[in-house]
């Protein structure tokens, strides 16, 4: 099959006797990829998995040989349909967290490598937690750890009522002129949320609650969280922004408390607009989580937009996802987010409105943003902001040489969108997949549309 020296040979004859033998084809593969044959080792993974699709030894080398070879995309399908199945090991969740830290999903990524730890301590990287902004977290655990009569490790709890403060509200003093381009979502949010704040007696008139949810997905950079933070600055409203970091606690129990105590901060505090980014780590599909505990948190969150104890009214509650497929189905019903808004890259007119914002305050001359915009197409927000930093760079590095610094020009930022690259191709090659295969309820019916497939 392959050209090899000993005792490469030797494995790859025994191979060939036995092409169904998992362990001798996954030591094989293992031996390949140990030696950067990553071609080889794909070819002898991908022969092996048509012979058995389940193995899952055979799928974890595979994903592994991708990563290696820069296939991260393909990695991460693998590893996905891995984790759908029942009593998937540590190590695919292991392997997931390094995936989604490289597509920087950091928050996913703590998830992953949270959950693979939680099945295998020994699994503990401190490099990857240290990437992850979680490093001593380990440490913590293990200062919280008992051990019962038979020998086995169980958590202490914390003491009955103590629970995290509620994190800190904004008061923005922002509102939707200062958003660049997006006039489709801002209607839409003045329509379902600012309308009932400014109008109050005809809502209530009609039985109307004042409040509700609204989720915004697209991908990274679009400005889904700055839209967020206008929405309060617009109804004079409070802002309180929420990361998985202010919710999830490795205490059992503790978590749902930390999201009771920050909707019951919210109620206080009304009008107030509740920001949740990356909504999916925090209501994962339930029926691809592990353990209960996770499914407690979805639950509980879930009784929370309800308001089943305690009213909303007064209360926005805003989330945004790079990755609505992940998000349980439950959040999308009525009375939760039921709104669901995409955020796509600008368009050329928005782009030159976010262009002129982010030139504010910089040395110009003659910048026409709207021939800047022509040239930037599909580019992000935070696309656009490396456009302007590249170009204030290059002039920069010639004041330095000539002693002279010189203005922003359009042929600057022209010259520097030329070298910027999109951010946002790899998620619609994943949104795509979805939105043409598993969109039943037509819910990226607006992917299509902006893709130009329907």
């Amino acid at each position: 099959m392959f050209n090899e020296p000993e005792p490469i040979r030797d494995l790859m004859e025994a191979l060939q006797q036995s092409p169904d033998n998992v362990v001798l084809r996954a030591h094989v593969g293992g031996v390949l990829l140990s030696r950067g044959q990553l071609a080889e080792a794909e070819e002898v993974y991908r022969e092996g998995l048509k012979l058995t699709p389940a193995s899952e030894k055979l799928m974890l080398g595979l994903a592994q040989t991708l990563i290696q070879q820069g296939k991260t995309s393909a990695a991460m399908v693998l590893i996905e349909d891995l984790l759908k199945r029942p009593g998937a090991t540590p190590h695919a969740h292991m392997i997931h967290a390094r995936l989604l830290l490289k597509s920087g999903e950091t928050t996913r990524a703590s998830v992953a490598y949270r959950r693979a730890l939680e099945l295998d301590p020994e699994l503990a990287d401190e490099a990857l937690a240290e990437a992850l902004g979680i490093a001593g977290e380990q440490d913590d655990l293990d200062d919280m750890q008992e051990v019962d009569s038979e020998g086995r490790i169980r958590l202490r709890a914390e003491s009955p009522g103590e629970v995290a403060s509620p994190i800190e509200m904004e008061r923005p003093d922002i509102g939707f002129d200062d958003v660049g381009g997006m006039e489709g979502l801002k209607e839409e949010i003045r329509i379902k949320l600012i309308a009932p704040m400014r109008n109050p007696e005809i809502f209530k008139a009609y039985g109307k609650p004042i409040g509700g949810g609204l989720l915004m997905y697209g991908p990274p950079g679009c400005g889904k969280t700055y839209l967020a933070r206008a929405t309060a600055g617009e109804v004079e409203a409070g802002f309180i922004s929420v990361g998985i970091h202010d919710v999830l606690d490795m205490y059992l129990g503790n978590s749902e408390s930390k999201l009771h105590a920050l909707f019951e901060y919210a109620r206080q505090n009304s009008p107030c607009v509740l920001f949740f980014d990356e909504v999916d780590a925090l209501g994962a599909k339930r029926s691809d989580l592990q353990g209960s505990a996770g499914r407690q948190v979805i639950n509980q969150f879930l009784a929370e937009l309800d308001g089943v104890k305690s009213s909303n009214d007064g209360v926005l509650v805003l989330a945004a996802t790079n990755a609505p497929w992940h998000l349980d189905s439950a959040f999308r019903r009525p009375g939760r987010f039921d709104r669901v808004l995409f955020v796509p890259p600008p368009d050329q007119e928005a782009r030159a409105q976010v262009l002129r914002v982010l030139l504010k305050g910089k040395p110009q001359k003659d910048v026409d943003a709207d021939t800047v915009a022509k040239k930037t197409k599909g580019l992000s927000g935070a696309d656009l902001k490396a456009v302007v930093d590249r170009a204030v760079e290059a002039k920069i590095r010639d004041a330095l040489s000539s002693g002279t610094p010189t203005p922003l020009s359009t042929s600057d930022l022209v010259r520097s969108a030329k070298e910027t690259k999109p951010t946002t191709k790899e998620w619609f090659a994943t949104a795509r997949n979805y939105a043409l295969y598993s969109n039943q309820g037509g819910e990226y019916d607006d992917v299509l549309n902006y893709l130009k497939l329907k």
